[in-house]
């Protein structure tokens, strides 16, 4: 008998559990949900009784083995660094995983013994990485099926929040993602191929070195380079582009006042903070720019820093001028700023998130340029049912529904960039009522 297992059950993972279970009942397959919160596993399962909820602790090897042993395919939804561990017992067991996380050099090692042991290792099956991988493979592979020829590549995606939630906020954003991943987002280097020229773009200048983004209906956002968008020209096929972009979107305005946390290094993670316990929000602040004699705090960052008045606005808003009380005993810079932005950008219950997906393709056909963009834009509905949990699950969902019912013949370390695998998963997310729109001049 097939079963599934899922491990992890926080923000992230509603949809895919929900959409499971529900699989799960319709065709009598056990699905076993696993979290280091055993409540949080039991919550996610109620008023199933084709399902169970288990304490799942991956250092503890010898259950982590006894679980895994017992699926057919495993949904792993734990921090991405964990997925190897996962991966390993996997392929000691014998069992298919499935992640939403980017493939790591570790993962990708496995690949020659998964194809051995006929085992799929699908990574990059989620948002971004995911439906950004689907949704473009499959406009390319149709503009190519006609003729065509992609000169051109550039996608983003963000996770926002609804026009209607927290209208005061003068950012438009708030943590609907890992906390900590959007604080330590963009440090390294950003790789791309711009108008014929590989361009590298380090940390201090990223949030500097933004693409305009108009979605129609919406309004107007900024793209952020992400990581390495080179490493995708031979995935998408694109040896002979003249611009490849992968990015993280972000509403207008944003970057050039986060960027201000960038150059007073609030975002380093390197060194603890000394007297962290008696700290204010303000003395956070302050310990990057040393005020002068009868300086105030924002003068200060505005003598350091390159801030215009509604930068400084949003930084207010977020209190960091404030004599609060951090609240850590200790911790980093990017730990200190994470937990103060955490009082503002948490979401609250009646919250809606805001998921946007901008393409660009410029391709020629017949001898004539032409352009196609197409987006997507999916609302929560409160902070549980987010419309991230929902465009990250229910792809890994749908996938992990197809290779239980062996409509998945592809082995090996992969992501869903094939036509047995993004045009399945995208006609049923398009009957969920996740589908791009298209637009062509």
């Amino acid at each position: 008998m097939q079963s599934i297992l899922i491990l992890g059950a926080g923000r992230s993972s509603s949809a895919a559990i929900s959409y499971l279970l529900e699989f799960g009942a319709a065709n009598s397959i056990d699905v076993t949900v696993g979290d280091v919160s055993l409540q949080a596993a039991q919550e996610r399962v109620a008023g199933f009784d084709n399902a169970k909820a288990v304490a799942f602790d991956i250092n503890d090897k010898t259950r982590s083995r006894e679980l895994i042993r017992s699926a057919t395919v495993v949904v792993s939804l734990i921090p991405a660094h964990l997925h190897t561990v996962v991966a390993r017992i996997c392929l000691e067991t014998g069992s298919h995983l499935l992640t939403a996380s980017y493939v790591s050099d570790e993962m990708k090692s496995f690949d020659p013994e998964c194809r051995a042991k006929s085992l799929l290792f699908l990574n990059e099956c989620g948002l971004d990485p995911g439906i950004d991988h689907m949704s473009a493979m499959q406009v390319m592979d149709r503009i190519r099926s006609e003729g065509g020829k992609i000169t051109s590549f550039e996608s983003f995606t963000g996770g926002l929040i609804a026009p209607d939630t927290d209208i005061d906020n003068p950012w438009r954003y708030k943590f609907t993602w890992n906390s900590r991943n959007v604080v330590m987002a963009g440090q390294g280097t950003a790789k791309y191929l711009q108008n014929g020229a590989f361009t590298f773009i380090p940390y201090q200048r990223l949030f500097k070195t933004i693409t305009p983004v108009v979605v129609p209906g919406y309004g107007e956002y900024e793209g952020y380079a992400n990581r390495d968008s080179l490493k995708y020209l031979r995935t998408y096929r694109l040896d002979d582009v003249k611009t490849m972009i992968r990015g993280t979107l972000r509403n207008k305005g944003f970057c050039s006042a986060w960027d201000v946390f960038v150059q007073l290094g609030c975002c380093e993670d390197t060194y603890e903070m000394e007297h962290v316990e008696s700290m204010t929000h303000a003395a956070f602040m302050n310990a990057f720019v040393n005020t002068r004699t009868n300086e105030s705090l924002p003068s200060a960052i505005a003598r350091v820093c390159d801030v215009g008045n509604e930068d400084m606005k949003r930084l207010a808003w977020s209190g960091m001028f404030s004599e609060e009380n951090v609240g850590l005993q200790k911790g980093t810079p990017a730990q200190i700023l994470e937990h103060i932005l955490n009082k503002k950008w948490k979401l609250q219950s009646d919250d809606k998130d805001l998921v946007v997906m901008w393409h660009r393709f410029g391709y020629t056909k017949d001898g004539v340029s032409k352009r196609l963009e197409a987006s997507l834009v999916a609302k929560g509905s409160n902070s549980i049912d987010t419309a991230m949990a929902k465009t990250v699950g229910l792809p890994l969902g749908i996938a992990a529904k197809l290779l239980i019912e062996g409509k998945i013949e592809q082995r090996g370390v992969v992501i869903p960039t094939t036509k047995e695998i993004y045009e399945p998963v995208l006609d049923e997310l398009k009957l969920l009522g996740v589908e791009l729109s298209e637009r062509e001049y």
